[in-house]
């Protein structure tokens, strides 16, 4: 069976790492890294380790490090400037194109690139935005902060599994059920090793917003860890071992869409399937008012729809889907509902359209773009005591679970 790009990739960088390793900064003396032709990807030799860009939607000007547990040290210039077993809050500041460091008394210096790092277990640290002011945040393992563009750019350097936790709890929220925590780890950990180049440019794996997938830290829930450790190094490949594009959304309300009628792109595992599961759950429907003559003039000038055209209009007035459509089309104009739904902020494009009077209401069904699992969908099966596997074929069809770290790269099947 043929190897996919994407997964022979990850495991070239596993297998790869056990031969080439070299010390990134001189204060790493303990901590072996290893970098890999064409990638600013990091592992250890343990265990894997990515580089998220944490706060990446702000313009971060200032901020405190304090530890939450362990010990850290911070090294500019192959040197250790500083220690929390010393200071234990310590502030850090964008001048001048520089990081200035600073205790409550003293200022330390500028540098141009700063690494934090601790080799204790369970090392965890606290970062408090100054400018612009946010509520701290707790992460995992070490950071990096470097400037750009007259800000700080903070990465945060953590293994793996600790990052598809905090993953798992920001895009499914606390008290949910452990079969469903199982779910959304393994395709959280899917998402990440199929997308490590996805900011390769800007000098690190994913960011923490929903460009990449939501993360804001270290989780808090215990049922949430213990879902990514059951479920360590598995992930979901399509029939040529491709590791899929593990596409979720909220909400599909009652079907989900094919792969093609959103990206464009046809992809065998991401079918539309009859769902439900997700008709009784928060986001399963929703309306919108808008002015018909609105209605009518964004067609015109946004599609070049035939509002003028009689039989075009009147279906424009009356748009109907008891099953998803990809277009609202008349006299061989195609409108994409998927630009509908961003151009006019709509939950989904999963809507039908009722008149009255002068005013149009949208009646909408799902949440999201609706390609893949759906994450309400989902938590209902696991209530129902679904598996995580039946779960995952549900909605990725013809696909199977492996586990990375157990799979024969050299033997043909």
């Amino acid at each position: 069976m043929r190897k996919s790009n994407s997964l022979i990739v990850v495991l070239f960088i596993l297998l790869f790492a056990k031969w080439q390793t070299h010390h990134v900064f001189n204060e790493s003396k303990l901590t072996h890294t290893v970098h890999f032709p064409s990638s600013k990807t990091k592992y250890s030799l343990s265990e894997e380790i990515v580089s998220i860009r944490v706060f990446s939607q702000l313009k971060v000007q200032s901020f405190t490090f304090s530890p939450d547990a362990g010990s850290y040290s911070v090294w500019a210039n192959g040197t250790e400037v500083i220690s929390t077993s010393q200071f234990p809050i310590i502030k850090f500041t964008y001048i001048n194109d520089s990081i200035e460091v600073k205790t409550f008394e003293n200022t330390i210096g500028k540098f141009k690139r700063i690494k934090i790092s601790s080799h204790d277990v369970g090392r965890s640290f606290r970062l408090k935005l100054i400018a612009p002011d946010r509520k701290p945040r707790f992460y995992q393992d070490n950071l990096i902060i470097e400037t750009e563009n007259g800000n700080l750019k903070c990465l945060n350097e953590v293994i793996l599994d600790d990052y598809i936790a905090g993953v798992v709890q920001a895009e499914s929220g606390k008290r949910s059920y452990q079969e469903f925590y199982k779910v959304q780890a393994i395709l959280a950990r899917t998402f990440a090793l199929s997308h490590l180049q996805k900011h390769a440019a800007d000098g690190f794996n994913l960011c923490d917003y929903t460009h990449c997938q939501a993360y804001f830290g270290k989780t808090t829930e215990l049922e949430i860890m213990k879902a990514v450790t059951d479920t360590k190094g598995r992930v979901v490949v399509d029939e040529n071992l491709n590791l899929i594009d593990a596409a979720f959304h909220s909400n599909s309300g009652g079907q989900t869409v094919n792969s093609e009628d959103v990206w464009g792109s046809k992809l065998p595992y991401l079918r539309s399937v009859n769902d439900t599961f997700s008709m009784k759950m928060p986001n399963a429907r929703w309306e919108r008012k808008m002015a018909k003559e609105d209605w009518l003039s964004y067609l015109k000038l946004k599609h070049n729809y035939p509002i003028q055209d009689s039989n075009a209009r009147w279906l424009a007035l009356t748009f109907k889907q008891d099953s998803r459509k990809p277009y609202l089309e008349a006299n061989n104009i195609k409108v994409p509902l998927k630009n509908v739904r961003t151009d006019l902020q709509l939950k989904s494009t999963f809507f039908s359209i009722v008149q009255q009077g002068d005013t149009l209401i949208f009646k909408g069904r799902g949440f999201g773009h609706g390609v893949g699992m759906c994450q309400e969908g989902a938590m209902r099966m696991a209530k129902l005591s679904y598996k995580h596997t039946e779960i995952i074929n549900f909605y990725y069809k013809n696909t199977q679970l492996i586990d990375l770290h157990k799979l024969n790269f050299f033997k043909d099947e």
